[in-house]
């Protein structure tokens, strides 16, 4: 394989997460060394700041900034939720793509995000190799939400994991102090893979966790989980604590949100209702079947990106991935995206794989319906084993006057 010169630009796509900074700064540092590589950009908002001309020159950056990146949590760069059309249908931002990597000598592509970010890589791979155009394309994944199809796990679960089973144990001793009887209610994201609601399964496993655990791999009934609940009611003298994913439906597909709101009616750039409220509705439910003070609380935004409260494994496998990405795209791959690949034994040990973008994009891996107990209200012992050596290591930004310091980045644009 030929060596292929030229310039590296690198995107954030989808919701933010502990650790897609650190990738980028894999991204950066590495691409920063290559002899091949004249100049490094950085996108902002994503595909959306390619296609306006809008990006930031990285080799004016300041080497302790990026350095900074590893622990400075969200999209430093901007993030953006665009879908690209199919190209046989409209190929108007693909032609303007071609013109402005022309324009650039872009010959090194790097995107980072969920499944929709992988349709769009894998879209503007095949684009480029149908029109002739070289370039080298390599996806990075990210995603709280762990469904990714091909890799063990997402940069950004391990993370987002640790603060929800943290959080989780927290809630429990706090909920619990009062000799009087109340439920909580707990909401985590997920819309339809309940791999980050399972995560307060790890609080269980430490004693201080959910008596209740609901994902969306299960059809939720309503009558059934107000059954559920009273029995550990009357067995725990009105405490109960529940688990609970946004994204939980019903036998006819209706979003338990629905039940009570109109949020699920609002819509995104790609089709996905707008989810929230699932915890309200099942609290006040609940209130009035039992009569007993019940509690929603929605982790929200909060269990994005916690970087105070981050597992050192997923920050220091995140930049591997940017890292490992770069020495792909140079050694001649393109098309795949960098997958992680759990080594088998008795200690926990990651690899890296490549997969096509193809096989990735827009596939979704849920939790394994044999990892999820036969009442469909709790997790297994395979995934407590699965899921804990994901969240191990206590990582931090450095601290000044008592407070975090992030990245503080130029972003000088670059012009041509």
């Amino acid at each position: 394989m030929s060596v292929l010169k030229g310039n590296a630009i690198f995107g954030q796509s989808g919701g933010p997460t502990s650790v897609i900074n650190s990738s980028a700064a894999g991204v950066f540092t590495e691409a920063l060394k290559q002899d091949c590589i004249s100049e490094v950009f950085g996108a902002a908002h994503g595909i959306k700041g390619i296609l306006e001309e809008k990006f930031y020159d990285i080799s004016l950056e300041d080497p302790k900034e990026i350095e900074l990146l590893k622990t400075t949590p969200s999209s430093a760069l901007g993030s953006v939720r665009y879908k690209l059309a199919d190209p046989d249908v409209d190929g108007t931002d693909y032609k303007r793509l071609l013109e402005v990597f022309k324009k650039y000598d872009i010959r090194y592509f790097f995107y980072n995000g969920g499944n929709d970010s992988m349709d769009t890589c894998n879209k503007v791979s095949k684009y480029m190799q149908k029109v002739g155009y070289e370039c080298r394309i390599i996806g990075l994944p990210k995603t709280i939400d762990n469904d990714l199809a091909e890799t063990d796990h997402c940069p950004g679960y391990g993370s987002a994991a640790r603060y929800v089973a943290i959080s989780t144990m927290e809630v429990y001793h706090d909920a619990r102090v009062y000799d009087t009887p109340m439920i909580c209610v707990l909401e985590v994201m997920g819309r339809n893979a309940g791999w980050l609601t399972a995560a307060t399964s790890l609080a269980s496993y430490k004693g201080a966790g959910p008596d209740l655990i609901y994902l969306p791999e299960i059809v939720f009934d309503m009558d059934n989980f107000i059954s559920q609940v009273k029995a550990v009611y009357e067995k725990n003298n009105g405490k109960v604590i529940i688990a609970v994913s946004e994204g939980i439906k019903d036998k006819s597909g209706k979003y338990i949100s629905e039940y009570g709101s109109d949020l699920a009616k609002e819509k995104d750039s790609f089709g996905h209702a707008q989810l929230g409220g699932t915890a309200q509705v099942l609290a006040a439910r609940l209130k009035d079947e039992l009569k007993c003070k019940t509690r929603a609380i929605e982790f929200s935004l909060l269990q994005r990106c916690a970087a105070h409260c981050a597992s050192a494994t997923d920050v220091e496998e995140a930049f591997k991935a940017g890292e490992m990405a770069v020495k792909y795209a140079v050694s001649g791959i393109t098309d795949h995206m960098v997958a992680y690949e759990r080594e088998q034994g008795p200690e926990y040990k990651c690899g890296f794989k490549l997969v096509n973008l193809s096989a990735v994009a827009n596939a979704e891996k849920k939790v394994p319906r044999e990892w999820i107990n036969k009442e469909g209200t709790g997790l297994t012992q395979d995934f407590i084993d699965y899921a804990l050596p994901l969240i191990q290591g206590a990582s931090s930004p450095p601290m000044e006057d008592g407070l975090p310091r992030f990245a503080r980045l130029k972003k000088v644009l670059a012009t041509k």
